[in-house]
């Protein structure tokens, strides 16, 4: 073979192996500008990292579908060790409570879950704590509220100054009442009266069964009253005073998760969303990808560098006064 053969077959070998390490360093790349982009969970759910997931429960708490599916992905993730909640809330929907609740329980099955509260865990936010394992709060959070209402405004008065008449044709006279446009009858108070103590009964129950108390020996539970973190402590609607460590050690020492764990965020990705794309194709194909991964990295030899504005439905949230 001449010289100038072996010249032309070793640049077309060569030509064969950029094309490789090309490919390889562009699907590399891709894969870790995805994980970073849809959130810090991804990355650690691609390379299976063992972790503590903590999931954040902020705001107006709503009946959130994309959080739900969320907590079942926490919940069949093997290598999420354990659960942390954050909730710093000041309530919402009681059915968003409840959701949130038995997403929580349904967890728990599986692994310990811990929630720490923040500067306010009330009513629907109380809920989700009671959720939990174990409660940590710290000595100045609001908590408590326990308790159910339903508000609604009447502009009855004000549209008869006006002269402005409302007129309606309704199946039966409890059929959208109470509405604004009209005094509540007193079947209409009735009827509404019947649900929030039917939700009511269901939450004090929850308290009871959960935190081990009798709900009328801790003075104005029943009334609804809030509590420091200090006083929910004293009267066992929490377990400890602490922070996020705190919750740590408690999962470390009481539960046997492994010490020095990642604490992890996740976040919900909403559905059709490209997060939501990128983590069935974690949760499906994950071993897949993460072995095309491990390839580049070995054959490359690389070194590792509110407001309560529009809720439907009975509420369960903390109000402070308005001055």
């Amino acid at each position: 073979m001449s010289l100038e053969t072996e010249a032309i077959l070793d640049r077309r070998r060569m030509r064969r192996r950029l094309t490789f390490w090309r490919s390889a360093a562009v699907l590399f790349v891709g894969l870790l500008l995805g994980a970073l982009a849809f959130g810090s969970e991804s990355l650690s759910n691609l390379a299976g990292t063992r972790q503590i997931a903590r999931v954040a429960i902020e705001g107006t708490i709503t009946d959130d579908r994309d959080q739900i599916a969320m907590l079942k992905k926490i919940k069949d993730a093997n290598h999420v060790e354990a659960l942390l909640v954050f909730v710093n809330s000041p309530g919402g929907t009681t059915t968003g409570g409840e959701s949130l609740y038995l997403a929580l329980r349904d967890v728990a099955e599986k692994k310990p879950v811990v929630a720490q509260f923040g500067t306010v865990a009330a009513s629907a936010g109380y809920i989700v704590g009671l959720g939990t394992d174990h409660i940590v709060a710290r000595g100045n959070t609001i908590t408590g509220s326990v308790g159910v209402l339903a508000q609604w405004p009447e502009v009855s008065e004000m549209l008869a100054k006006l002269g402005v008449k409302f007129n309606e044709v309704k199946s039966g006279e409890l059929k959208a009442a109470p509405n604004p446009f009209e005094p509540a009858s007193e079947g209409a108070r009735r009827v509404m009266q019947d649900t929030i103590d039917d939700g009511f009964r269901w939450f004090l129950s929850l308290v009871e069964t959960r935190r081990g108390i009798v709900a009328q020996n801790v003075d104005g539970l029943v009334q609804g009253r809030i509590f420091s973190g200090r006083q929910a402590l004293e009267n066992k609607l929490v377990d400890e005073i602490g922070g996020e460590a705190e919750a740590v050690r408690w999962l470390e020492t009481n539960r046997n998760v492994a010490k020095d764990l990642k604490v992890v965020d996740w976040k919900p990705a909403p559905e059709g969303s490209w997060g939501a794309v990128t983590g069935s194709l974690s949760h499906a194909a994950g071993q897949a990808l993460v072995a095309v991964v491990g390839s580049v990295l070995n054959l490359a030899a690389l070194s590792p560098s509110v407001g309560r504005l529009g809720l439907d439905g009975l509420v369960s949230v903390w109000q402070p006064p308005e001055n």
